[in-house]
């Protein structure tokens, strides 16, 4: 009779297989955050910078903390949240002004105090609600210290506010504020704060004064990045991607829906299998900033390119 012969394995490698939560996994790669920043203020970086939107909130509810950590594992750059204000005074993450799509709660953010609004469940993308909370913005920002780059949208409302919280955290330089007003508005209501965090300016490339506006910016502030916003892609402007780099300011670009990019967009990209018509598209005509909704593909995609770490 013919024995088997058997392979004695270590025991701690026994008790690694029975356990998936302690096997060892190789980490994803990620920018630091002072290549983040160091790439973000050269308009000529080589690498082309990944903005979560909302953080990836197809696996965790939007703007959670678990979905800003999710991304930030992804080794995404920049990431995207929304603030509103509750009734004392609180800047809490939440992109509507209700509550009722993204948590179990009903009403306005702007009639619940912070203790009424920690009280209430986050719902995930699939409209279930989940055990997960509403964050503070400080909380939020302690969470993304010295790891990626913030964009506050809907913050312009709050300048001040928020202005604070990011002093308090020592989040300031790595947070980006926004807005699509002209700079001679900005600069009277917020002049103050607007030099002391990096600025960006949001255009339509379709709006007549769109030119104007950019030139004064260029000229007053000369900010970082311009995010650009276009429905189509016969646009004159378009062609001036590169002028906008050359001027000093990276070009940021939304595929997150068909109207904010002329269709070349996110789902394109995945679900319609035509990446090099959506992210490609976008990138061949100088955009070096992307705002995704499906930050882990694009990080994918552009590795591939040889355009991120």
């Amino acid at each position: 009779m013919r024995l088997k012969q058997f392979t004695i394995v270590p025991a701690f490698l026994l008790l690694l297989s029975c356990n998936p939560s302690k096997q060892i996994s190789t980490p994803v790669s990620r920018n630091s955050l002072e290549t983040i920043l160091k790439e973000f203020h050269d308009p000529h970086g080589k690498q082309v910078l990944v903005v979560a939107h909302r953080g990836d909130w197809r696996n965790a509810p939007e703007n959670s903390l678990q979905a800003i950590q999710n991304a930030i594992d992804m080794g995404v750059d920049i990431m995207e949240i929304d603030i509103q204000k509750t009734k004392d005074g609180h800047l809490v993450l939440m992109h509507d002004q209700t509550l009722e799509r993204t948590t179990n709660g009903k009403g306005k953010v702007a009639d619940h105090t912070l203790a009424q609004l920690k009280k209430l469940y986050l719902k995930g993308g699939h409209g279930v609600v989940t055990e997960h909370r509403v964050p503070t913005l400080e909380e939020a920002m302690l969470l993304m210290k010295g790891k990626v780059m913030v964009n506050l949208d809907k913050g312009y409302d709050y300048f001040k506010e928020a202005h604070a919280v990011l002093e308090a955290t020592g989040t300031l330089r790595q947070t980006i504020l926004k807005s699509g007003h002209p700079y001679a508005k900005i600069a009277q209501e917020n002049g103050d704060v607007l030099r002391q965090v990096p600025f960006m300016p949001v255009v339509w490339l379709e709006k007549k004064e769109t030119r104007q506006i950019m030139a004064d910016y260029q000229r007053e502030l000369n900010p970082p990045a311009f995010e650009i916003v276009f429905k189509t892609d016969t646009s004159a402007v378009l062609k001036e991607f590169n002028a906008i780099k050359k001027a000093g300011a990276r070009v940021w670009v939304n595929t997150l829906w068909p109207s904010l990019n002329a269709r070349h967009h996110d789902d394109l990209a995945v679900e319609g299998k035509q990446a090099d018509q959506s992210w490609g598209w976008v990138l061949d005509r100088g955009s070096n900033i992307i705002q995704t909704d499906r930050p882990k593909e694009l990080l994918e995609y552009l590795r591939k390119r040889g355009l991120h770490q």
